[in-house]
């Protein structure tokens, strides 16, 4: 919660997404990140536009190309479930990943 840090987790399903843009030079790749319903609207558009700008940095720490990568943040907007629950909320905070061909 509140938070633009990538898990160390989320390391070795990032780097599948590494080697597959490296095999496959011709996409490109746009990243959303995206809040639970929690905070103020400004606030959640600025975290998610973190969180999505902290795999943007990841990639390009491997050698991604910045010019292969475009990010945005949705804030609360997008909402995958109910923000009812905390399990909803958990699952509202998330960056996701769109590959499109040059």
């Amino acid at each position: 919660t509140n938070e633009a840090v990538l898990l160390p987790s989320s390391y070795p399903e990032l780097d599948v997404l590494v080697e597959y843009l490296e095999k496959n030079p011709e996409f490109m790749i746009e990243i959303s990140g995206h809040t639970d319903n929690s905070g103020t609207g400004k606030a959640n558009k600025k975290l998610s536009l973190a969180r999505a700008k902290a795999v943007s940095d990841y990639l390009i720490t491997k050698s991604i190309s910045k010019t292969r990568i475009t990010y945005k943040g949705f804030g609360s907007s997008n909402p995958l479930v109910s923000n009812g629950t905390e399990e909803g909320k958990k699952q509202n905070r998330r960056v996701e990943f769109i590959l499109t061909k040059k």
